[in-house]
């Protein structure tokens, strides 16, 4: 990335950075309700009569938005790089993550008409916010100096999962119910008059996270310094697309480590993206939990990720992003193991337990407490 331009934004100041790390807690919901915690599980246990049928519809949407995505990102990363500002291009993909959200409201029980509407609004979020994401992230080196990068980042992280659980907790405890109780994860009756009968709840989270996006991503309209405007749109673009031809041809020819780092990365960043996609489907499948257990799992594995990420930033200054990499693949790879290991019977593949047993209490069976925590 240049280090410098004409039309280079000033350091930012504290609110400007603050509005920077928000862009993560805006996001958030978007991750923790719609793809791994509510809706995903909804989607597959409760909108869909077939569940196996529509793991794999889920499973096929998710795998296009991802590679459109990942076949976009280069292409606007270099444009992000050149020279013009990186907020308009936020707002429009903004747009579309909250148009795709807003989408998800029509998924009710049955409705197999709707099926395509659904899949294609999730679509749009995921293409959405990973894109506004690149040009966001873009934003991060003209903020600040190069040696707190990596404290920033982390801050990032941390104020996104902390956005996530907030937000997770809130649409839990207060909104979303369980289908036999009609009780939320508190116990309590929901704070807004819903539907039970058509999941209103958990068809609303889409909405719900629009929202949260659209008011959390204001601070960083508003205070965050971006580039000035006093370039044409074309020239920057020209040059952007031009140094990206560029730099995959020197790096091909002369940085094959750095080639070498971009193709581990993709392969363990998708990885991962799969794992969090159908954590909470393979949960709900394995042992039936419904929202009530789902948001509980999920608020106790944000936990753990706001302070692997407060941890991860302050490491990554202190032994290097590398070592940060290894040590946390190494944990994500036992910790994945462990939960593909755990069936409603079985834990590390062939341990015999007891199963599941009905009102026992939440997480009260040895699986379930196997599938915590290796998940945490």
């Amino acid at each position: 990335m240049p280090q410098s331009l004409p039309n280079a934004a000033k350091p930012a100041r504290k609110r400007g950075l603050i509005g920077w790390a928000l862009f993560d807690w805006a996001t958030q919901p978007y991750y923790t309700l719609v793809v791994t915690f509510l809706f995903a599980p909804y989607f597959v246990n409760g909108f869909m009569n077939d569940p196996a049928h529509a793991q794999s519809l889920w499973a096929y949407a998710t795998g296009a938005a991802q590679l459109a995505a990942a076949a976009l990102a280069p292409v606007l990363g270099a444009i992000a790089d050149a020279g013009l500002p990186r907020k308009p291009w936020i707002a429009g993909f903004s747009v579309m993550m909250v148009l795709g959200l807003c989408g998800l409201w029509f998924a009710v029980p049955g409705a197999t008409a709707a099926v395509p509407i659904v899949l294609f609004s999730f679509g749009l979020a995921t293409l959405g916010v990973e894109l506004a994401t690149v040009f966001n992230n873009a934003m991060m080196p003209g903020l600040i100096s190069e040696r707190r990068l990596g404290t920033l980042s982390g801050l990032a992280w941390a104020v996104g999962y902390a956005g996530g659980l907030a937000s997770l907790a809130l649409v839990a405890g207060f909104l979303v119910t369980n289908p036999d109780t009609g009780k939320t994860l508190l116990g309590l009756a929901p704070a807004v008059p819903l539907d039970a009968s058509t999941r209103e709840a958990d068809r609303l989270v889409g909405p719900i996270s629009a929202l949260w996006y659209l008011v959390f991503v204001l601070p960083m309209f508003l205070f965050t310094p971006d580039k000035s405007g006093g370039v044409s749109v074309t020239s920057p673009i020209r040059a952007g697309l031009g140094q990206l031809v560029r730099s995959l041809k020197d790096l091909l020819r002369h940085h094959r480590n750095v080639a070498l780092f971009l193709l581990a990365r993709m392969l363990y960043a998708d990885g991962g993206a799969a794992v969090f996609a159908f954590g909470g489907i393979y949960a709900a499948s394995v042992f039936g939990w419904g929202p009530t257990e789902l948001g509980l799992f999920g608020i106790i594995l944000t936990i753990g990720a706001f302070f692997g990420a407060c941890i991860g930033g302050v490491l990554d200054d202190w032994i290097g992003s590398k070592s940060v990499i290894i040590f946390g693949h190494v944990i994500f790879i036992a910790g994945a193991i462990g939960v593909l290991s755990v069936d409603a019977d079985e834990i590390l593949f062939f341990v015999p337990v007891a199963p599941k047993v009905p009102d026992l209490g939440t997480f009260a069976s040895a699986g379930e407490q196997a599938m915590l925590f290796f998940a945490v």
